[in-house]
């Protein structure tokens, strides 16, 4: 059994290994970096240092919200702070890890990201890696 953040992205209920969270924050003033990936919203400050901002709903290849996110999971990959943007926290609790069955269908880009499921109230939750929404990070896993 595993600790999991649960959030919401893009309307779906996800649980993220609290391994993978350095903290959750709510984000400021995000500066745009020309030429970037479209899933790298920004830059922002965040304790003394500057986060890549992650669009999550960009990088899942999803239309952006109609409510823009302003909550962050803050990650370390490959010794940098990013920031994933996501449209609410809900709770963190031990849950069990399980694949995912071969008669659960994701979309693409929730394939790429997605690690496991967790039960929840006998709701199935799909499990996730923060570090598949990272530009470059993905492309090298692959």
């Amino acid at each position: 059994m595993a600790l999991f953040l649960i959030a919401q992205i893009a309307g779906r209920t996800v649980a993220i290994e609290s391994g993978q969270v350095e903290s959750v924050v709510d984000i400021g003033t995000i500066v745009p970096v020309p030429r970037s990936e479209r899933h790298v919203r920004g830059l922002a400050a965040l304790r003394s240092r500057v986060v890549t901002v992650i669009d999550t709903r960009a990088a899942l290849g999803l239309d952006a919200g109609s409510v823009e996110a302003t909550r962050a999971v803050i990650t370390i990959v490959e010794g940098h702070h990013y920031a994933v943007l996501v449209d609410a926290l809900d709770d963190v609790a031990p849950f069990d890890l399980a694949p995912v069955s071969a008669g659960i269908v994701l979309d693409k880009g929730w394939r790429t990201i997605g690690r496991g499921l967790v039960e929840r109230d006998g709701e199935p939750i799909l499990a996730i890696a923060l570090d598949a929404l990272i530009p470059g990070v993905a492309a090298i896993a692959a």
